[in-house]
């Protein structure tokens, strides 16, 4: 049986926990992992309790308290380590069609509704609402001439696939730019946002991402470039399901910073 002692360690609020995964990276001995969409220990005696992992979780969802709990365990951490890489070694190889790790690569289908065929042959094409490119937030120019004085969105790269009229409802009379926050280098995408918005007069932000956990990334990456930039610039968040559905939208806020004028 395990031996227990009072500590330290980390505590985990699932109310305000919305699974981005931030924290996951940032614990060296791997004591924490996404479970059905929340942040979750993956065993006490792996968490060192230090809370390595505290300034990375936008939501402020983890804290330190102390509570009786197992010894920490650097050997059992090693092991631990060690089959984590093995398992992840192994997912690269030989990728599973079923969902086992992170929400956003779960595999769905779902039936699209039933329209009447003859109306959809004899329907014209509605008109694209893209007046730009590239759109790619590696290829944009910080200083294009259609993001001056722009609103601009900040799209994940899957949500005009999952909503219908994004062309009408983001694109319409508004800049993008899109990437995907899971694949990409967020840290790239905090600089590069950063600069767009220094060397161009954009208006507002929104921003555009999936329900999926690591997508919510998008938006505490709009926010840091905001304030980076030293500009005062109204943020807007609006989250899309993977059926297509808009799941919320909050009202703009200002993300301020100080700055001149």
């Amino acid at each position: 049986m395990a031996t227990k002692q009072k500590r330290m360690i980390i505590k985990i609020d699932e109310e305000k926990c919305d699974g981005c995964g931030q924290c996951v990276p940032a614990c060296a001995e791997g004591a924490l992992q996404i479970i059905d969409g929340k942040a979750r220990l993956a065993g006490e005696k792996y968490c060192d309790g230090l809370g390595a992992c505290l300034g990375d979780c936008p939501r402020g969802a983890i804290d330190m308290e102390e509570r009786e709990v197992e010894e920490f365990d650097e050997e059992a951490v090693k092991i631990h380590l060690e089959e984590k890489k093995k398992e992840q070694d192994e997912t690269e190889k030989h990728p599973h069609p079923h969902f086992g790790g992170c929400p956003s690569s779960r595999v769905m289908e779902f039936k699209r509704p039933h329209a009447n065929n003859q109306e959809v042959s004899n329907k014209e094409s509605a008109p694209s609402m893209l007046a730009q490119w590239p759109i790619k937030i590696a290829l944009v120019p910080p200083g294009a001439p259609f993001l001056e004085n722009a609103d601009l969105v900040l799209a994940a790269d899957c949500a005009p696939f999952a909503y219908a009229d994004f062309h009408n409802d983001f694109l319409k009379d508004n800049a993008v730019i899109i990437g995907c926050p899971k694949l990409d280098d967020p840290e790239f995408y905090r600089e590069k946002i950063t600069e767009i918005l220094r060397f161009s007069n954009i208006r507002s932000l929104t921003v555009a991402h999936m329900e999926v956990p690591c997508c919510h990334a998008f938006y505490t990456i709009a926010e840091e470039a905001i304030k980076a930039s030293g500009k005062d610039i109204p943020l807007k968040k609006r989250v899309i399901g993977i059926k297509g559905e808009e799941k919320e939208e909050k009202h703009a806020h200002h993300a301020a910073c100080n700055h001149d004028h």
